[in-house]
């Protein structure tokens, strides 16, 4: 039988200034830093991106995913730079080392190229390989000018066909045009996110996360599914709908992007739950600011953080700050009907992403004395792990 074509993204994370510093640079150490680091960027890669192969300096990655949100493909390709970035901030600060690998680890950068099209898969050589015309596509687009329109080679290129299977707006989300004219394919249009500016911005971002330690009172759940997939339904409106008893979700971006400053209207009835994202690092943890419909009620923030859990399970934790000693009553009492209706919907979260049917106790008995969905006033007091 013929392969059956399969509708696709592509990406390939490449690594800019390979060539000069292994030119440059004592081989053994070049290598083990350019594995170290091509290592972090395809871990943050997957999921929602599947390696196909490493190419020398540059991995190849795939999603047959039918549909993916905008928002969540381009954070993965950020985060996944980011990751970078820090890697090497951390290893630059922690080595002593001043072999010329080391030294000029500093020149490399990475650089990525989304494509959504068909491909094929074939066995060739007892592997198998993707092939087709947008495969070939997006490796041409690696061949670009791009570096002249952004000042660098940090950046994310966006064929227009992957921005229109993503459903988003390039301009309100500021990406700059451009074009590339590729061999016998034509004029292909592109859209670029300059990833150098990105990672600024993301470095100069306030946290705000709520920790364990600071946490007031804190809402606990091992969930057997992969953290990526958890993410997936804690932010994401349409699939989060599904779990939280929630009449409609409204997500207003702005520019089509979740991030701060991001509003989700949660309406329940004739009553309207605000949250306001504060703070966003995907996948890890969001806080959010949470705006109840009861005059003069205080403004509730909480961090909802996704933690690896044993063999790739997820450990799901719920953080709520400390509130003003004189709105502390109200908080409290508006936190254990929340726990309450949180550890139902987990429950069916569960059977969700569990494959199975919730158990008729799991979705009855009270999040204050689940063992796995612990409600804890005092976390740190109360021996929870930091």
């Amino acid at each position: 039988m013929l392969p059956k074509a399969e509708a696709a993204y592509f990406a390939i994370a490449d690594i800019s200034g390979y060539t000069n510093f292994l030119a440059a640079v004592e081989l053994d150490h070049a290598q083990d830093i350019i594995a170290d680091f091509m290592d972090a960027v395809v871990k943050a890669l997957r999921p929602p991106f599947r390696l196909a192969k490493f190419e020398g300096d540059a991995a190849f990655v795939y999603t047959t995913a039918e549909t993916i949100d905008g928002s969540l493909l381009q954070d993965a390709i950020e985060g996944a730079y980011f990751k970078f970035r820090r890697r090497l901030r951390s290893v630059s600060q922690a080595s002593a080392c001043e072999c010329r690998a080391c030294v000029a680890m500093g020149d490399l950068d990475f650089k990525f190229v989304v494509h959504h099209g068909e491909m094929v898969k074939q066995k060739m050589g007892g592997r198998e390989e993707l092939a087709g015309r947008d495969v070939i596509l997006v490796h041409r687009l690696l061949k670009n000018t791009v570096c002249d329109k952004v000042g660098g080679c940090a950046y994310a290129l966006y064929s227009d066909a992957a921005i229109r299977a993503m459903g988003v707006d390039p301009v309100a989300q500021d990406l700059i045009a451009h074009h590339e004219t590729i061999g016998i394919i034509g004029d292909v249009t592109l859209w670029v996110r300059d990833l150098e500016a990105a990672w600024q911005q993301d470095d100069a971002q306030r946290r705000m996360e709520v920790t364990r330690a600071d946490a007031h009172a804190m809402l606990e759940f091992d969930i057997a599914a992969p953290r990526q997939r958890v993410w997936e339904f804690l932010t994401v409106p349409g699939q989060w709908q599904q779990w939280w008893d929630a009449d409609t979700i409204v997500e207003e971006s702005g520019k089509g992007r979740r991030g701060v400053g991001t509003k989700n209207h949660c309406m329940h009835g004739n009553h309207t739950v605000v949250e306001e994202l504060l703070d966003w690092h995907p996948a890890d943890y969001f806080t959010v600011g949470i705006a109840l419909p009861v005059p003069d009620a205080p403004r509730i923030v909480m961090t909802r953080a996704v933690l690896d859990g044993p063999d790739g399970t997820t450990h799901l934790e719920l953080r709520l700050a400390k509130p003003k000693p004189k709105d502390r009553a109200f908080v409290d009492g508006a936190l254990a009907k929340y726990a309450e209706r949180m550890t139902r919907a987990i429950a069916g979260l569960r059977s969700m992403l569990e494959g199975k049917q919730p158990a008729s106790d799991a979705m009855e008995e009270p999040a204050l004395t689940r063992s796995s969905g612990r409600f804890l006033t005092d976390p740190v007091k109360s021996g929870a792990p930091r």
